[in-house]
């Protein structure tokens, strides 16, 4: 019988963060669980194939636990002909040489098809991003002795997230780079820090608790585990790594002597998401788009230009408040410091 994954078996209480788009290549997620931490996947757009195949080399280079995340995406339909027109429109200001398709149906993968490779190859931990899975995909990964980690922005949110029978509840403060993991209406979203929100979840709740959000280093991991976390969850600061698939403009962002501030958009997606200020947030601020993610599809045809060309004012370059802080390191080192730092 395969023993559940539990946060107390990481040597490094570090969870490094899901981040889809090919960031999280095998090789970084392998690395991480090989230095004592939680490598970590974020599929929410790969094929059942593409799934199979990351999952299947990761394995391969590792014995430590491995992370498989998912966006849950809710059902949603193209809007009137005039949102669209002008979601196109703000989109050809910027890149007039850029034909712009109308998002067709489905508009996102099919999450059981997804889950497919994954009851197969069965990795340690599958989390979860905007919301909570149905009881058939919790009742499956249980009987798979896969633990499960749900993504809370508030104590509400935590507290479904326990009531559903989660492994464990990440905690994501308003700091976080990438998507906002609000489950429903982001008009509520209180917008709370790491540190009011993690004091509030690890009170109220009995499952543990990972804290996400601004942390870079060891210190911040200390600090957040006085606060009762049982691990964070890193994203940004794994972003710099040799074995990250971020492009070599996006870790330039990421490492210039005069960094940009980092800022919320939806013009990328059509939800909340944190990344370095370029030329297209600006443009976007205000703007009218599409839901999401059909707004990803429609921006799917300049994000690919601007990666061909290596521009990065045209790139969704997501991360967190504190890149500044970021390393370009190999996986084994950073962890290696991460530790020495939390132990100092």
């Amino acid at each position: 019988m395969i023993e559940i994954f539990s946060l107390t078996n990481l040597s490094i209480p570090v969870i490094q963060a899901p981040m889809a788009g090919g960031i999280t290549t095998p090789v970084l997620v392998s690395e991480v669980s090989n230095a004592g931490g939680l490598g970590s996947f974020g599929f929410a757009y790969s094929s059942p194939e593409i799934i199979g195949r990351d999952l299947r080399l990761a394995q391969s280079l590792t014995q430590g636990p491995i992370n498989a995340n998912f966006f849950l995406f809710q059902e949603t339909a193209l809007p009137d002909s005039k949102t669209i027109q002008l979601a196109i429109e703000s989109l050809r200001e910027i890149a007039p040489d850029i034909d712009f398709v109308i998002p067709a149906s489905p508009f996102y993968p099919d999450l059981e098809m997804q889950l497919e490779p994954i009851w197969q190859l069965r990795p340690s931990v599958l989390s979860f991003h905007f919301g909570i899975p149905s009881d058939l995909i919790m009742q499956r990964a249980r009987a798979l002795d896969i633990a499960i980690g749900i993504t809370a922005t508030s104590l509400e949110e935590a507290l479904q997230i326990e009531r559903a029978g989660a492994n464990f509840i990440i905690a994501q403060g308003i700091e976080a780079g990438g998507h906002r993991g609000i489950f429903t209406n982001e008009l509520t979203d209180a917008r709370l820090t790491t540190f009011e929100l993690l004091p509030q979840v690890v009170r109220r709740c009995t499952v543990p608790v990972v804290a996400a959000g601004g942390i870079m280093d060891g210190r911040d991991i200390r600090k957040a585990i006085d606060f009762g976390a049982s691990a964070v969850q890193m994203g940004t600061a794994f972003l710099c790594c040799a074995e990250s698939g971020a492009s070599s403009e996006y870790k330039a962002a990421l490492m210039a002597e005069r960094p940009r501030p980092s800022v919320f958009t939806k013009g990328f997606s059509g939800r909340w998401a944190r990344g370095v200020e370029n030329a297209f947030t600006r443009h976007m601020e205000g703007k009218s788009t599409l839901p999401f993610p059909m707004q990803n599809t429609l921006t799917g045809a300049l994000r690919q230009v601007a990666a061909r060309s290596h521009d990065p004012e045209h790139q969704s370059l997501w991360a967190g408040v504190a890149f500044h802080k970021a390393r370009a390191l190999k996986v084994c080192e950073l962890m290696n410091a991460l530790q020495i730092e939390l132990k100092g």
